[in-house]
């Protein structure tokens, strides 16, 4: 019998969890200094859209970068969020804080209701299930007009409060954004590192080997798609919220394509890719602001670049770069000591 020293770790996964949450602490803490740098609101506001697409894109990464399918409908569920919480602020004066769970629940019941058929199936029947759902929903966003504004869009939309603090301002509001980032980041790690997050990577690469060892590929796969919406509802609320207004435009099926581009360029299947993809996400569209319809011609010349040069994203590169770092580093001398006359 080998010595327990020599036998492996079963709790690998947990100091693995734990790594990343020391990490994403030290991550999130100089995120905490974004407020003192920033000089107007508009650098703020940047700061809080950059924490929505993070919990749009840190979702979607469960789905395709761990649970291996394609989800086009992650911007439908995003605007099913906003319009949730939006619609029952303004038309039925529903407090914002009770919306945006709302939109949770419907976001996580509307995935459960189009994962139950879909992800029977195999192939790409998902991603044809999904591309339907983000068509419904924007012909609903467009059509019900007496409900969501149709295409004039959803104003008037009030700032969440809790206990009588109304978050109105960017730099108050940040802070919702800050800890719903923050949220996604940690829910992640100790997913990964729990026996729900292995059974999703091994039914990811094999769905045959995974039953074979007693997993359920269907549950991992709904589990993962329901808690997508999630967070893509949250995000949603939180956007409808602090921007008081919603457009059926933001939630095209052409919002779900550039997610999904984002997931890629970040890195899908790695935990730091939404980070990077949300950063990549924010970062461009101001950049070209005043070229118009550029973005999805520099998303997809992107896209193009990282799937010829860089498969694993820019998540992959900034690993790559700390171990060449690592070895590129002398390693410290080791002083010569005298023991008896001998050195």
């Amino acid at each position: 019998m080998k010595h327990p020293a020599a036998l492996p770790l079963a709790s690998s996964p947990l100091r693995e969890r734990s790594l990343r949450i020391r990490h994403v602490a030290v991550v999130w803490i100089l995120f905490a200094a974004w407020p003192l740098v920033a000089g107007n609101d508009y650098v703020l506001s940047l700061g809080i859209f950059f924490f929505i697409n993070l919990l749009l894109l840190g979702g979607l990464n469960l789905v395709m970068g761990y649970g291996g399918q394609i989800s086009l409908c992650q911007a439908g569920f995003f605007g099913l969020g906003a319009y949730l919480s939006g619609v029952l602020s303004v038309r039925w004066g529903v407090p914002p804080a009770i919306g945006a769970l709302a939109a949770m629940a419907g976001a996580a019941l509307s995935a459960f209701v189009i994962g139950l058929p879909a992800l029977r199936l195999r192939g790409h029947y998902l991603s044809m299930a999904t591309l339907g759902f983000n068509a419904i929903l924007s012909v609903l966003f467009n059509e019900l007009v007496s409900v969501t504004g149709g295409p004039n869009g959803l104003s008037g939309v009030p700032p969440i409060a809790l206990f009588g603090f109304a978050f109105d301002t960017p730099a108050r509001f940040f802070w919702l954004a800050w800890l719903g980032g923050l949220a996604v980041m940690l829910l992640v790690a100790s997913l990964l590192a729990s026996r729900a997050g292995r059974a999703l990577r091994a039914v990811s690469g094999s769905e045959v080997a995974a039953d074979s060892m007693g997993i359920d590929p269907f549950r991992s796969k709904l589990a993962a798609f329901m808690a997508s919406a999630v967070a893509a509802g949250l995000a949603g609320a939180l956007y409808v919220h602090f921007n008081q207004y919603a457009s059926p435009e933001t939630f095209s099926f052409s919002a779900s394509v550039l997610l999904v581009v984002m997931v890629a360029i970040g890195g899908w299947g790695r935990y730091w890719g939404p980070l990077f993809g949300a950063a990549v996400f924010t970062a461009v569209p101001e950049l070209l602001r005043r070229i118009q319809d550029a973005e999805l011609l520099v998303f997809g010349a992107g896209m193009v670049v990282v799937l010829l040069f860089l498969p694993g994203g820019i998540a992959s590169l900034a690993a790559r770069l700390g171990r060449r770092r690592k070895t590129a580093a002398p390693e410290p001398k080791k002083e010569k000591v005298a023991r008896h006359g001998l050195a």
